[in-house]
């Protein structure tokens, strides 16, 4: 299935308003040094943000987890960055929560301290990791989710946040939460429903903790391509953002906001907000450069 959609991005890029890419880049002086991601630029304006604990199976760590915050917060405003594509490195997406981390956590619930005081911490800590997250919901630049193999727990938090999601044939998505004595907490609960739009699944998924491989991902519109490699992934998804990246970035930016919005809203919120943004954004050049 890789094929087509290569095929349709070289295609629909040949036919994009060059005149939207200057002829130079100029090099960011923003830093994206980290320990657990790995930030690259494979073309103008198209960042990579691959999440880089292999050894680990990409579980998210505290450090993680604050580096992906801080990288899309960074992204959001770098003039740069258009299009972002977040990855993983090693033989899977995500295992999900670091275990030790969750361990730390359960010290506090089993410690001596006030009930109140333990409940604030924990309120506290969760709001923290979930807001992480959000980043990439905020940012303005659309996010492209490349999943290989395994994607659990935290990692389908994750990548619900994201704007358009791809697979490979071995990839697998599951809500391992109840199998931990949990509710999910960071966003797929409230996520997953609106990007599937189906409740009964969503259910299923969240109530069994059973997976979900890519065929039936790709069915139910959690994914909207497969492939049989990372390597066909990542290149399609390398041909999807470069192509978004040739567009005016004010109109790329004013969709993925007003697509965010109105999901959030009802359809005639979401009619006031277009037009609110639109009676300044119609004015601008790229409109006559279209």
């Amino acid at each position: 299935m890789s094929l087509p959609l290569t095929k349709l991005c070289s295609q629909l890029l040949s036919f994009s308003c060059r005149s939207y890419l200057p002829s130079f880049r100029l090099m960011s002086s923003i830093s994206y040094e980290y320990q657990a991601l790995n930030v690259t630029v494979p073309s103008p304006f198209v960042f990579n943000v691959e999440m880089n604990r292999p050894a680990k199976m990409n579980a998210l760590n505290k450090e993680m987890w604050s580096e992906i915050g801080d990288v899309f917060t960074k992204l959001d405003q770098d003039p740069n960055c258009r299009v972002v594509v977040l990855s993983a490195a090693g033989k899977m997406f995500s295992s999900g929560i670091d275990l030790s981390d969750l361990s730390q956590l359960a010290s506090v619930v089993y410690s001596e301290d006030d009930i109140a005081r333990k409940s604030m911490f924990m309120y506290e800590n969760i709001r923290h990791l979930q807001d992480l997250f959000t980043t990439i919901e905020k940012c303005k630049k659309p996010v492209i989710g490349c999943i290989h193999n395994a994607c659990v727990g935290a990692g389908v938090d994750l990548i619900t946040t994201t704007d358009i999601r791809l697979c490979t044939t071995d990839a697998w998505f599951c809500v391992k939460e109840v199998d931990m004595g949990l509710a999910a907490d960071v966003g797929t609960l409230q996520r997953l429903p609106k990007v599937i739009g189906s409740q009964s699944v969503v259910s299923d998924l969240c109530l069994t903790a059973r997976r979900m491989g890519s065929e039936e991902a790709e069915r139910c519109g959690l994914v909207s391509s497969v492939f049989q490699t990372k390597e066909e992934m990542m290149n399609a998804a390398m041909d999807m953002a470069t192509m978004i990246a040739a567009k005016s970035p004010v109109a790329v930016q004013g969709t993925k906001m007003n697509l965010v919005y109105s999901r959030e809203h009802s359809v005639e919120e979401g009619l006031d907000q277009v037009a609110k943004w639109n009676m300044t954004m119609l004015q601008s050049e790229d409109l006559m450069k279209s």
